[in-house]
């Protein structure tokens, strides 16, 4: 990888983490709704989004640190990855926590005195291990979605084929017994 690109990583990644701390004081502080007065409508929502932007860019901060010290930053495919990941890491965090409010998990958060520390911590949790959070939201959304066919045609096919070795006949969960 270029030099030149090299440093155009780690200024773009400095840069988001750096100013997602500073995003989350000025939206503290009130000095966002001065200059823009919408901001208090998706205030909350931005809280989480800059809590995944800072895990998002404090994780790939570190292993675009590392590889570069491990001189390992020779494939030009990789790069990309240091830019969008962050980008998707933000998006992905307030998904996660409107997701986890709208009771799916079956996990709560308990309100500290008005403050949403919960909710940010798990923002910037689904912004750090965002490749993880993605495939346990991949295996969830396949749960869900997945047909009540083809769970009873899985079972029906799993039953079948222990007929056929053990040489017995199994009755089908589906089937009534009349006698």
């Amino acid at each position: 990888m270029k030099k030149w690109l090299k440093a155009v990583i780690l200024t773009y990644l400095s840069l988001l983490f750096f100013g997602s701390f500073l995003a989350v004081g000025m939206l503290g502080t009130g000095t966002l709704e001065k200059y823009f007065p919408f901001i208090s409508d998706i205030k909350i929502f931005l809280y989480y989004f800059f809590a995944g932007a800072i895990g998002g860019s404090l994780r790939h901060l570190y292993m675009f640190c590392t590889h570069y010290m491990e001189d390992n930053l020779r494939d030009y495919r990789k790069w990309i990855m240091y830019i969008f990941y962050p980008i998707f890491a933000t998006g992905t965090a307030v998904v996660a926590v409107t997701i986890i409010h709208s009771g799916i998990f079956l996990v709560q958060f308990t309100d500290f005195q008005d403050t949403p520390y919960a909710p940010i911590s798990i923002a910037f949790f689904v912004g750090f291990g965002f490749n993880r959070f993605v495939n346990k939201l991949n295996t969830v959304s396949k749960d869900i979605f997945q047909t009540e066919n083809k769970k009873m045609d899985i079972t029906e096919e799993a039953s079948d084929e222990t007929e056929e070795s053990s040489g017995k006949q199994i009755e089908s969960p589906n089937s009534s017994t009349h006698k």
